[in-house]
């Protein structure tokens, strides 16, 4: 069939609601007889419980009951980590103590939202500031956060291969900074929510929430709750974004369901906007002092430094797990070595992080171009000429020294195909006449490599008498589109149009089994599910095919209008095929009716999409405000399916990362408090800031996966940041300044310059 679907822009069949408003988030979802959930959260970073009182929130109109810990059964929310890493775990509400600005401590349940926001202002609570550290190097040192811990370090890692001594005895140049990955906020457009009610005549609970994992939730509510599995349903509605923040099980999630069961009434809680700042995990959160050394052509010999990772209070369950990607990636797309890596992740008081938009790789990515242009500037080469001289060239797959197999690459073709479609020559030349006129002008680059997919996944494919078909898969979407490359696959394996087919997903009574979205998992694990359960279909369709051409299965070729026996007119219709499926006389001996397949795909190895990025940004010296003039990406993600859903990936994951290269962060002060604590203070990017992305694509196929795709979620994200950043110090001509590059901070930098 050739690529009829595979590697076509079809566009997303779901637009057409969600842009009409007639989606259906959590919020949608009717449940007039529930009962609203507020907490009551830690106005402190670190304080002792001295008491609660609830005389006057239990007196409050419409209020059903009231809880603190004390009331509940001692439950804590799922956390998981490398084996030898330390956790903490978070508590649904907090226990004598609370650990960061926004831990729940007291649960309110009322009959209306406001009648539970009314009383929870009411709930008095004393506490006893206690000392507070919210810095993750001085947290090193700092008295445990958890005195059951006896430290605040939850995990250490040393990477250490080759003669890092020598290589930098011998080093030509040296170059180094401390760089600064500072906290950010997902930020989803839906904040998460969740609804519980409670079957007590079946004894079942049924969940929706907005997850990014419905079968991991179904899983850590039934262990915890002491229920089987087959006794709860959990039901992932439309999700309005996540990015890695929805795949933790939360306290609220726990608490919700358990509230449910035990009052025997549905219990609904919506996290408001400002709350989402607080209670939601932050991303990001890394403090690295790195070196790298260089020969005098500009060859890499030596990397080496540590990295401390900021966890929060708690861990949840991709706490522990995001920043040792970032040791496994910090080698990126180069030949280096050696190197000597050490990383350091430990609790503050603080809330908790885990996996954002990449989790691991952009902090690694960042780091490393970061010190190529560092490098670049001390040597007085083009940045572009000091990356091309440093590239992994293979053979492939290629093992790097941090322990990474890159399955295929092809890192010099992607700069090459960058420069020529921006025209880089002349872009400098540019550059400097702009310079002339007194403009700040700069350009800067970032290639890279990262890892995605992993895990197993389910799939399953169900043609229906009809000749309509539905497509069962594991993963979960939350704003991908994805189902349409579900559809796509199926609908070049077996020949049923891709209006015919329809994909269920993200309900656990549904599809039993799946391991949900996260890593850019979802074509190479669960589309390889899925294909391998069309394969199943379309053998069963071409033996049918076969026995009613009295013809060899292996003679037939699928084509648009049926089957056919090779090199002759004689075919038929694929409806025909489809009929004889359910009718019992017209099947082969052996065959039972039904025209169905299950699947389920174990990815073996991970995958490793690259590429290369160019930012072009002007700096307006009176205000410092920075405008970015121009984005061209070109990224390689293995096999497209389809061209439109690629490039989405490509203009949202670069919106997030020039968000973070100049707008977002999040701080705290010396008492633990969230500086960036709304909309008021974070600064999300808006449309007219992020600039029309130049969006290009290589294919190298991964072996990993028979259909040869990687990952392109993250690559936008991971690439943007430090192709901006280097666009502006290029700009400034500056060695570093940290991230955001607030109008401020460069103003400030323009007006050093001038005085020095």
């Amino acid at each position: 069939m050739g690529n009829r679907y595979i590697g076509q822009p079809l566009k997303r069949r779901e637009d057409g609601k969600l842009v009409r408003g007639r989606g259906q988030y959590l919020a949608d979802l009717p449940s007039g007889a529930a009962l609203h959930l507020v907490l009551v959260r830690s106005p402190y970073a670190h304080a002792r419980l001295v008491s609660i009182s609830l005389e006057e929130a239990l007196q409050t109109p419409g209020v059903v009951a009231v809880y603190t810990a004390a009331d509940l059964p001692e439950l804590y929310a799922p956390a998981s980590g490398p084996r030898e890493g330390r956790l903490a775990l978070h508590p649904l509400l907090a226990r004598e103590q609370v650990r960061y600005v926004g831990e729940p401590v007291v649960a309110v349940l009322a009959e209306s939202r406001a009648a539970a926001e009314d009383a929870a202002g009411r709930v008095q609570v004393v506490y006893d500031p206690l000392p507070v550290c919210a810095d993750p190097l001085e947290a090193l040192t700092a008295p445990p956060l958890h005195p059951s811990l006896g430290t605040n370090l939850a995990l250490e890692r040393t990477v250490v291969s080759g003669e890092v001594g020598r290589a930098f005895a011998e080093a030509y140049r040296v170059v180094g900074a401390r760089l600064v990955e500072q906290r950010v906020a997902p930020a989803p457009m839906e904040p998460r929510g969740v609804l519980a009610t409670w079957d007590g005549v079946r004894e079942a609970l049924t969940v929706w929430s907005s997850t990014q994992m419905p079968h991991d939730l179904r899983g850590a509510l039934a262990e915890r709750l002491s229920l089987a599995e087959n006794q709860v349903r959990v039901v992932a509605p439309d999700v309005g974004g996540a990015f890695g923040a929805k795949i933790n099980v939360y306290p609220e999630e726990l608490l919700v369901a358990y509230l449910a069961r035990r009052l025997g009434r549905p219990v609904r809680w919506e996290e408001g906007r400002n709350e989402s700042f607080t209670s939601t995990i932050h991303g990001r959160a890394q403090v690295a002092d790195l070196e790298m050394a260089f020969d005098a052509e500009g060859r890499v010999l030596g990397l080496r430094g540590r990295v401390v990772a900021d966890l929060g209070a708690y861990a949840l369950e991709t706490t522990l797990g995001s920043a040792p990607g970032t040791l496994l990636m910090l080698q990126g797309p180069y030949e280096i070595p050696a190197l000597e890596l050490r990383l350091q992740a430990v609790y503050t008081h603080a809330t908790p992080t885990g996996a954002y938009r990449g989790a691991g790789r952009p902090e690694a990515t960042y780091y490393l171009e970061r010190l190529m242009d560092m490098g670049a500037r001390a040597l007085g080469l083009d940045p572009a000429e000091l990356r091309r001289r440093n590239f992994i060239r293979g053979p492939f797959p290629y093992r790097t020294r941090t322990g990474a197999k890159y399955d295929s690459g092809a890192y010099e073709q992607a700069l090459d195909r960058l420069l020529e479609v921006s025209r880089y020559a002349e872009l400098r030349a540019w550059q400097a006449e702009a310079r002339k006129q007194g403009r700040r002008v700069g350009v800067g680059l970032c290639t890279y490599v990262e890892i995605t997919g992993y895990g197993w996944e389910t799939g399953g494919v169900q043609v229906n008498p009809d000749g309509s078909v539905l497509v069962f898969t594991g993963t979960s979407p939350h704003g991908q589109g994805t189902q349409n490359a579900f559809v796509q696959i199926v609908a070049e394996r077996i020949g049923i149009p891709p209006e015919r087919i329809q994909v269920v997903q993200g309900d656990t009574l549904a599809v039993p089994y799946g391991m949900g979205t996260a890593g850019s998992r979802t074509l190479s694990v669960g589309g390889s599910a899925v294909l391998q359960a069309a394969e199943q279909v379309r053998a069963k369709m071409t033996r049918i095919a076969a026995h009613l051409l009295e013809a060899a299965p292996e003679d037939l070729e699928l084509g648009e209008e049926g089957f056919r026996v090779r090199g002759t007119d004689r075919g038929v219709a694929l409806e025909e095929v489809i009929a004889a499926a359910f009718s019992p006389r017209k099947l082969p001996p052996g065959l039972e009716p039904g025209l169905e397949g299950r699947a389920s795909f174990t990815l073996k190895e991970a995958n490793y999409p690259f590429g290369a990025h160019l930012a072009v940004v002007e700096v307006d010296p009176e205000t410092g405000q920075v405008q970015v003039l121009r984005y061209i990406a070109v990224d390689d993600c293995g096999t497209v399916i389809n061209p439109l859903l690629f490039e989405g990936q490509q203009h949202g994951g670069v919106a997030q990362g020039i968000g973070q290269a100049l707008y977002e962060g999040i701080f705290y002060d010396a008492e633990g408090q969230n500086l960036q604590a709304s909309l008021l203070e974070y600064a999300l990017p808006r449309a007219d800031q992020v600039p029309h992305v130049e969006a290009h694509r290589m294919e190298t196929p991964s072996p990993t996966n028979p259909l040869g795709v990687k990952g392109v979620g993250e690559a936008g994200a991971i690439a943007a940041t430090p192709a901006v950043v280097n666009a502006v110090l290029d700009a400034l001509e500056v060695d570093h300044l940290d991230m955001p590059l607030s109008p401020e901070k460069v103003w400030r930098c323009l007006r050093e310059k001038a005085v020095t």
